[in-house]
Formats: structure tokens, sequence, C-alpha cells
């Protein structure tokens, strides 16, 4: 796995890399395992309190291997009844969707950190994280319909959260590419950096540095926010809220600021 993905943990932040760099990070079956197995690890690892995702070499992630669409184009793979036979996760997603989601079920916050491209797969990758940290000239694009496809891994239930319909339907169907700049303007862009690496491993850190109940609990709340309902919304708001106060951590946030001091967390 680590031919794919590589993961170091070092004060409370995991910084996972994809490393396949001589084909620019690009999906294919063993980086989607990768992905899967990486992902599930860190839903339980102990100690890590954030999650910084990016791409070694020139590049994020490039998209689906082209092996794959040389398979396509001299029609060695035929249909796709798989990826709805398939198993599928308790969230609904199937193997190569789980690469994207996983990193939303992690339960600490995920930033992607983008440079070069990001396309298809690649681009709903960064999608799965928390927060997207971009290059101004990272280059992006729901690329799909250049092979006469549509987003699979995802991209359309992430996409729909971000922005408008109009924009998506554009940026789908048109499949173009856009900056890092206009992810920005989009609203699919965190934050516009020139070293997005560094910027994301020092989010991570100071993330890493608050209450980590705390920080779970708003990753919970957030998540529901996409899916639930205002009164399932507003529910767990109060349910969160009582398990934190008054509780160790909690206490500990208090005392360390009032006495202007580093805080000393417990996992």
């Amino acid at each position: 796995m680590e031919d794919r993905i590589t993961v170091e943990i070092q004060d409370g932040v995991a910084d996972v890399r994809l490393v396949r760099v001589d084909k620019m990070n690009a999906l294919d079956d063993a980086m989607f395992e990768a992905l899967v197995k990486t992902g599930e690890r860190l839903k339980t690892e102990a100690g890590v309190r954030a999650v910084v995702l990016s791409g070694a070499g020139r590049a994020f992630c490039a998209g689906l291997d082209m092996g794959n669409f040389d398979k396509m184009a001299s029609g060695e793979r035929k249909g796709g009844t798989g990826l709805v036979e398939t198993p599928r996760t308790e969230g609904g997603a199937n193997r190569a969707q789980h690469a994207v989601m996983v990193w939303r079920e992690i339960p600490v916050p995920v930033i992607a950190a983008v440079h070069g491209v990001a396309f298809g797969g690649g681009f709903q990758l960064a999608l799965g994280a928390d927060m997207r940290f971009v290059t101004p000239d990272a280059r992006m694009a729901v690329m799909e319909i250049k092979w006469g496809l549509v987003p699979d891994m995802a991209g359309i239930a992430l996409l729909r959260r971000l922005i408008r319909d109009d924009q998506a339907r554009e940026l789908t169907y048109s499949g173009r590419q856009f900056t890092g700049e206009e992810a920005l303007s989009l609203g699919l862009a965190t934050r516009v950096c020139a070293d997005p690496y560094a910027e994301a491993l020092a989010f991570a850190r100071d993330v890493a540095s608050k209450n980590p109940d705390a920080i779970r609990a708003d990753k919970r709340l957030m998540n529901l926010a996409d899916d639930g309902d205002q009164r399932a919304i507003l529910l767990a708001e109060s349910v969160e809220q009582s398990a934190l106060i008054g509780s160790p951590n909690q206490i500990e946030a208090v005392l360390s600021s009032m006495q202007k001091r580093a805080p000393n967390f417990v996992n």
C-alpha cells in the first residue's frame, strides 16, 4: 500500500500523501484500495485529531488511470451493472464512492491540499475533505463528460452541497477546467495559497491543539447538517453540547485559556 499512499502521524496530525508520482497519483485498483484502507484506519487511529490529504509530485490526483479508458475504447470493458450490484457501505457507497466518502466519515477534520491538477475522480476525492486549500493555478474539472460518463465517486452528492445548482450543472455538463482562483469564487475552495500543503499542515496543527471532544462533535454536527432536517440538527446540537459541558477536556479548555497556557487535552 505504501507505493500508493504514505501516512505519517505527528502531534495529532495525520499527514496522508498520495505517492504514485509517475502517474500523477492517478486512481487504479491499488489506489482505490489504499484510499479505503487508509481512511478506515484513521477512523479509529488513537491520537489523530486532524488529517491533511495531499499528492506528492506534480499533482494532487489526475483522476482515473488512463488504462481504464483504454479498455473502454477497445471494448474490453463493457457494461457497468457491477456498479449497482456491488456491496455497499451502511451509508450507501460502493467501493469507488467509499474511497471519497470515507474522508467525511473520519471523525476529525480533513484538509485537502491541492496543487497541479485534480481532475474527475481526483476532484471528487478533494470534495470528500472538509476543506480544500488550493494553489491559484491549480486546475480542476468535473471531467467525466469528456469520457461520456457521469461523476460516480459521490461527486454529485458532494458538489450540490457546496455550490448553486446551476453552477454544478454547468461544470458537470461542460467538463471544463477551472483554476484554484475560480474554485474559490465558486465556493469549491476554502483558501487559495502559494503552498497549500504547508498551510494545511499549519491549520491541522492548530485544530489538533483544540479540545478534541468538541472538534469531533463539530464534525458530527456538520455532517448531520448535510443530510438531516432542522429538527434533528437542533436536537443534535443540544445533545452534543450537553455531553461537552463540564467534561474534562472542556474544563481544561477553559482553564488553559484563563491561565494563558497551552492546553493539555486527553484523547
